[in-house]
């Protein structure tokens, strides 16, 4: 046996120093580490170090999970950045370990669970599926179970996805600059289910995209606020008789929450689906109609002026008497803020009024509880130049402005868009409410507020435009079946889904139709009901209707649309809605070639009898009015402006520079009649020649003959554009419009071939086509100008049948922004 040296008595050995420098100090108390600091006790207590520029956390709930959201206090202003005041983040599900001396927040991973009592079959689906380490910190102090963690470097990284956002937007490589970025400790608050925290956030970049340099006080050097919130989670299930999370239908009109869930039975389907809503409960659930135990209330930014103010409040009370029809008495209402609460507290549904640098989108956010899809809280954003938009819309139309006007013309474009306000913060509250966007509810005039609607125009007895009933007023039918749908108190179980049930076939019944955005919003889409910024039941009588409304406003058109004080090149930005009047209604016109409706239902709502299955085509009599209308926008008679117009167009004045607002020109500063027939012709001819859509003709044509074909497209569209007659001589510029307008009909021809989209038998048809065009071009060369034309395009169409490689294709013509209004 080996002996061991004997060591004196107070000396250590290398070992003992070593095992001393790392063994761990005693826990640090809390109230030591905290002496002197703001307390701020709630669901997480907080301490401010406002001296140090610090916020410290006291957790004790290890494992446990709540929710965490960023938003933006104080935000970028660019329509195109996306980074607007009050936009919130999204909503996570996390919790904090304990990992030896520090403590980790960790992203749960909510798509894929195990809603099972059995622990271990939970932990399978835990163990399968990675969750996420959003941030760790070093402990401060211990008490127990209490941890104290400083947790500024988390509020301190860009949590909200700025970077990324400015990145998408091609703005260039931004990252926080910590050196000018601090946290606010001073603007930590604490509640008892909620936490807020603040951050300011300097982001260094290039600085030399353009959105950034038009909106910010230096483009390289970005300030921005970013807050965290931090939420305790709902009770998952209440007591008997309570709220329970909803099952969700694709009839509903609703949005939905949905995970994977791998302790479902195995005949059922793992994709499970929550019906997106507020916790709403009646203090006496055996009572049709009763109070609640918590009403909705949504809060108006303070920062909106008046007449704003009162419209948004107006407009957002409309969905007071849906609840009030669903049986919840005073279980909905909108305030203004009170002066001094904080519009980012998660606790508050808010509609922030919202100023960027150009005119852009509303939206409204529900942001859930990813386990049972129940509503936290509401977030409207409204963009505060649509309603400018609207009055320019309406002064291009009525021309209030000359000596003899009427008075009361001015006031009816303020009224009018007032009203659309009014209709338009009802929407966006809508979907902070669980409501889906609902494009075939105009078929029901004021159906819904979930619709995008355009102003109902018509001419009045003089023949004059008339707008005073441009927009609805309140919810319609469908705005009534969603709320009593989603949020109806049923009883739970089998007498609710009965009633779900009934509820569903009343309303198809009442001839209530359902399209949302995946069936409507691209060029391509098939619905011809599912239309955006469209109005009444018949789609050809609407476009009649407003092609009237449109000539009588081209040619009243004149200084007398601007104000006085307007500069003269406002002209041309004033021209573009009224030019392109028609733009919603030609996509709604051209949903008919090709056209087939459909239902959103259940298996069982096909079964018993209450919607259908399968796609039905439009009727081959309707697809060929459409076709007619939308070709004969392509003609001069209709691209090409009164005179009288052409005459008083001027360029921007010194100061002033033409936006996207305009059309486009290659004529330096000037007005480009080319440039102007080109767009109006791309709006069609882009709607027309969609690769969807040309296969979808094809298909039905191939089932029933009887329905158009893709060579009866093609061969009417060039009958009216390049095989036409004479263009008439009083049309002004005619042939030279006609021409631009044939031009664009090739290339839009051209580049449909071009992209592949077409199955290749389509794409046969399509190509012989236009090989026979190249041959009557040739056969008939025309004089001037036109035989200019049409022996270049000739020689393009042969040298791309040759060899498409060969020839580089023209984009389509660039239309000015139409949406939103």
């Amino acid at each position: 046996m080996l002996g061991v040296a004997p060591v004196a008595p107070g000396l250590a050995t290398a070992a003992d120093n070593a095992a001393a420098a790392t063994a761990p100090a005693s826990p640090k108390k809390i109230a030591d580490a905290t002496r002197g600091l703001q307390s701020q006790p709630g669901f997480i207590d907080v301490w401010r170090d406002t001296d140090k520029g610090r916020v410290l956390l006291s957790v004790s709930s290890l494992d446990q999970p709540f929710l965490l959201l960023s938003s933006l206090p104080y935000a970028l202003g660019s329509n195109d950045v996306g980074l607007d005041r009050g936009q919130p983040g999204e909503m996570r599900m996390v919790h904090f370990e304990k990992h030896g001396a520090r403590l980790f927040l960790v992203q749960e991973n909510t798509n894929f669970i195990a809603a099972s009592a059995d622990k271990d079959e939970r932990a399978a689906v835990a163990e399968s599926f990675a969750s996420g380490v959003l941030w760790s910190g070093e402990i401060v102090a211990s008490e127990g179970e209490r941890h104290l963690v400083d947790f500024s470097s988390f509020l301190l990284a860009d949590r909200h996805g700025i970077a990324a956002r400015l990145a998408a937007a091609k703005q260039g490589a931004y990252q926080v600059d910590a050196a000018r970025s601090a946290v606010l400790a001073d603007q930590a608050k604490a509640f008892p289910d909620n936490v807020e925290l603040e951050a300011l956030l300097t982001f260094a970049g290039p600085g030399q995209a353009d959105y950034v340099r038009q909106v910010a006080a230096d483009a390289s050097s970005l300030s921005l606020r970013q807050r965290i919130s931090m939420v305790r989670l709902p009770a998952v299930r209440a007591q008997a008789g309570g709220w329970l999370p909803r099952s969700y239908h694709p009839y509903s009109g609703g949005f939905d929450a949905n995970y994977y869930d791998f302790a479902t039975p195995l005949a059922s389907s793992i994709d499970v689906h929550w019906q997106v809503r507020h916790r709403l409960e009646k203090t006496d659930p055996s009572a049709a109609v009763s109070t609640v135990k918590k009403p909705i209330v949504y809060y108006v930014d303070r920062g909106a002026p008046e007449p704003v103010r009162s419209a948004l409040i107006a407009g957002a009370s409309w969905w007071a008497s849906a609840f009030e029809k669903a049986g919840f008495k005073d279980a909905y209402r909108v305030e203004l803020l009170p002066e001094g609460v904080d519009a980012m507290d998660i606790r508050y549904n808010v509609i922030h009024w919202v100023h960027r640098a150009t005119r852009g989108w509303s939206y409204g956010n529900a942001l859930t509880d990813p386990r049972t899809g129940q509503i936290i809280r509401g977030a409207v954003t409204l963009g505060s130049q649509r309603v400018r938009q609207d009055i320019l819309i309406a002064e291009s139309l009525l021309a209030p402005y000359g000596k003899n006007a009427p008075a009361d013309k001015q006031k009816l474009a303020e009224a009018m868009a007032l009203a659309r306000l009014r209709q338009l913060v009802a929407h966006e509250v809508g979907h902070t409410l669980g409501f889906a966007h609902n494009f075939a509810a105009s078929r029901m005039g004021n159906g819904s507020v979930m619709d995008y609607p355009h102003p109902i125009l018509k001419l009045d007895a003089k023949g004059n435009v008339d707008i005073a009933d441009a927009y609805g007023v309140g919810v319609g039918p469908w705005d009534d079946y969603i709320v009593k749908y989603i949020y109806g108190d049923f009883g739970g179980g089998a007498q609710e889904q009965a009633a779900l049930a009934k509820l569903r076939a009343d309303a198809r019944a009442a001839g209530m139709l359902y399209s949302s955005d995946q069936d409507d919003r691209s060029p391509s889409s098939s619905h011809p009901d599912g239309l955006l910024w469209d109005f009444g039941p018949d789609s050809i009588k609407t476009w009649d209707q407003l092609g009237a409304v449109r000539q009588r406003a081209l040619q009243t058109f004149s200084v007398d649309v601007l104000p006085d004080a307007r500069q003269i090149g406002e002209l041309e930005a004033r021209l573009v809605p009224v030019y392109l009047l028609q733009r919603y209604q030609g996509e709604a016109v051209a949903r008919l070639i090709g056209g087939g409706d459909f239902d959103y239902a259940s298996s069982g709502d096909v079964k018993a009898g209450i919607a259908k299955a399968g796609v039905k085509a439009t009727p081959a009599a309707v697809q060929r009015q459409a076709l007619s209308r939308l070709v004969d926008s392509l003609r001069a008679e209709y691209l090409a402006l009164p005179a009288g117009v052409l005459d008083i167009l001027t360029p921007p004045a010194m100061g002033h520079e033409r936006s996207r607002e305009y059309f486009a020109t290659r004529m330096d500063s000037v007005f480009d009649a080319f440039s102007i027939a080109e767009a109006g012709a791309a709006q069609t001819a882009g709607f027309l020649l969609d690769p969807a859509r040309i296969n979808r003709v094809a298909w039905q044509h191939a089932c029933d003959a009887q329905q158009p074909g893709v060579q009866e497209v093609l061969s009417l569209l060039l009958q009216k554009t390049w095989k036409r007659e004479p263009v008439p001589a009083s049309v002004a510029g005619g042939e030279a419009v006609q021409l631009a307008a044939n031009w664009v009909v090739v290339d839009a021809t051209l580049n449909l071939l071009d992209d592949g989209k077409l199955h290749p038998q389509v794409a046969a048809e399509v190509r012989q086509a236009v090989r026979e065009l190249a041959q009557w071009l040739q056969k008939n060369p025309g004089k001037g100008v036109t035989a200019d034309s049409r022996k270049q395009a000739a020689e393009l169409i042969a040298a791309y049948l040759s060899d498409p490689r060969s020839v580089k294709l023209r984009a389509m013509p660039a239309i000015p922004p139409g949406a939103p209004i």
